[in-house]
């Protein structure tokens, strides 16, 4: 039985106190060896699990009713309540699949294995085999006939009331959140459904999936415009990168005849964390040979719709107190007319740049003078950049994107080309691409295109991505020669997308955090 404290250590008499727990703990591990157990057993036969055992008796009411229909039952589980009245007690035990309340009691199990009960504690494993009743109070319960010890916990679990409500402490422990936190195991739970929604989904469309490497050479570390991570391979002599983005690679793919391909992978990029950012991060990129971006939105709002209804039973989901609707179909905002009518001029006046720097200091001006201190800092960003395309991007990223319906997701389309430098020009305006972003709830969940496959192009753009690289600008696309003379070799005409698995699992789980959905997110170093 456990009677210790189970308050975690937050000062150094506490700490003296769970030293204490380890210790006694340590005695009841040899106490168990001596009675002929391991406390560190190796395996256990279970037969059911705890939902099963629910799923079998819960529709029966009456005591006599679950002892008539109960089989003998095989379970193992961790022990997270403990309460003793002598020669009998009741524990709550938790696996995988729920939790369920056993009996033990000293005339059934008989005394050498009560003995072995006795030097349980709150949070050891134990396996137990019996059949089941329903208490006085309505609770399905295991009577257990034979119990024995599988590991001993040698630390307490965080105290019931207060459990783990430091969210640094919670991630740096998944293991104790998982265990003790209410929801947290559903969380990952969902976002493996999620994912596994996403396959299903792709794979009926004839999407096939794949790996590329994670380990990039310098000059192939593009696909997105970030700091990429660096290290170095001894045997080879050889500086590397870990991938910022598959797209390059998939694309070569596409150009060897795999024309509907996809891959989920995790994408490292050296930048800050924050809510929505962790410097390493989950993305799905697909693409989608003799497609366009038009042909991908359509696909977007049936991917979106189909998971939502997979993972949670409905289009519409709650998301932080507002309702988000991933119906079909979504409104189509262009994100220069958008920017250009924020600003008050017309869109030849924005793609020209007529105008516009001036106009967009009017409007720093006044969100300056009202405040806004974050609205007039990117402003001020905006009017400093080098191209209209640029400005025009960032001017929306300050205007435009909080105005968008959080409710609703929103395909964003028309990008200046000076910020989209893999994606196709425009027909009918090629100072524009093809391309569009998905938002959500204030938050980009999709990045695609219609790709570039004109490798003149390609290369011009390659150039002056090297250009920018070499005036300081560290998050510019390197070089790749290779990508180039792929295709030179021919790239059907091609739509790509990228998805943030991250965000996408805090839409569907209600997650604040992109940390609440990553089992083990990047923390800054424990200083306590």
């Amino acid at each position: 039985m456990s009677t210790e404290p189970t308050a975690p250590a937050t000062n150094a008499d506490e700490s003296i106190k769970e030293q204490e727990i380890f210790q006694a703990r340590l005695k009841k591990a040899e106490a168990l060896r001596e009675m002929g157990v391991n406390p560190y057993g190796n395996g256990f036969a279970c037969d059911a699990t705890a939902a099963e055992v629910e799923a079998a008796l819960g529709a029966f009411a009456a005591r006599e009713e679950v002892e008539e229909k109960s089989a003998t039952y095989t379970l193992a589980g961790r022990v997270m309540a403990n309460r003793s009245f002598g020669k009998a007690a009741f524990i709550k035990i938790k696996d995988r699949a729920g939790s369920l309340q056993v009996w033990i009691k000293r005339d059934v199990l008989g005394a050498e294995a009560f003995e072995l009960y006795k030097l349980v504690d709150l949070g050891d494993i134990v396996g137990v085999r019996g059949r089941c009743t329903r208490t006085k109070t309505g609770e399905l319960t295991l009577i257990a006939e034979s119990f024995t010890v599988l590991t001993k916990a040698l630390r307490p679990l965080p105290e019931k009331f207060h459990g783990l409500s430091d969210i640094e402490t919670r991630c740096r422990q998944r293991y104790l959140d998982l265990i003790v936190t209410p929801g947290v195991k559903e969380t990952f739970l969902k976002r493996s459904k999620m994912v596994r929604a996403i396959q299903r989904f792709l794979d009926a469309r004839d999407f096939v999936e794949v790996e590329t490497p994670t380990l990039h050479k310098p000059e192939e570390a593009g696909g997105a415009t970030a700091r990429p991570f660096q290290t170095h391979h001894n045997a080879l002599g050889l500086d590397l990168k870990l991938r910022i983005a598959t797209e390059l690679h998939l694309k070569r793919l596409v150009v060897g005849g795999i024309e509907r391909v996809y891959e989920i992978g995790r994408l490292w990029r050296n930048e800050g964390i924050d809510r929505r950012h962790n410097p390493e991060f989950t993305t799905i990129e697909f693409y989608w040979a003799h497609a366009t971006y038009l042909d991908l939105m359509d696909l977007t709002e049936a991917l979106f719709e189909t998971v939502s209804r997979e993972v949670t039973g409905d289009a519409r989901v709650s998301y932080q107190g507002q309702s988000i609707d991933f119906t079909a179909p979504y409104p189509r905002v262009s994100m220069v007319d958008d920017t250009a009518a924020r600003l008050g001029l017309t869109r030849e006046e924005a793609l020209s740049g007529k105008g516009l720097s001036e106009a967009i200091e009017r409007e720093a001006m006044k969100a300056k003078a009202a405040g806004d201190k974050d609205t007039a800092t990117l402003l001020f960003k905006a009017k400093g950049m080098k191209s209209a395309g640029e400005m025009i991007s960032t001017a929306f990223e300050a205007l435009g994107e909080p105005a968008l319906d959080p409710g609703k997701p929103t395909f964003v389309i028309d990008f200046p080309i000076e910020v989209s430098p893999l994606a196709r020009r425009s027909d009918s305006d090629p100072r524009v691409t093809d391309r569009f972003e998905l938002y959500a709830a204030g938050m980009e969940l999709a990045n695609a295109f219609s790709e570039l496959n004109d490798p003149l192009d390609q290369r011009a753009r390659f150039e002056r991505q090297l250009m920018l690289k070499r005036t300081g600008d560290e998050e510019a696309m390197p070089f790749d020669e290779d990508f180039v003379r792929a295709l030179e070799h021919g790239m059907p005409p091609t739509a790509g997308e990228g998805i943030g698995i991250d965000r996408l699992a805090m839409l569907l789980t209600d997650s604040a955090s992109i940390r609440d959905v990553i089992l083990f997110p990047l923390l800054r170093p424990n200083l306590g």
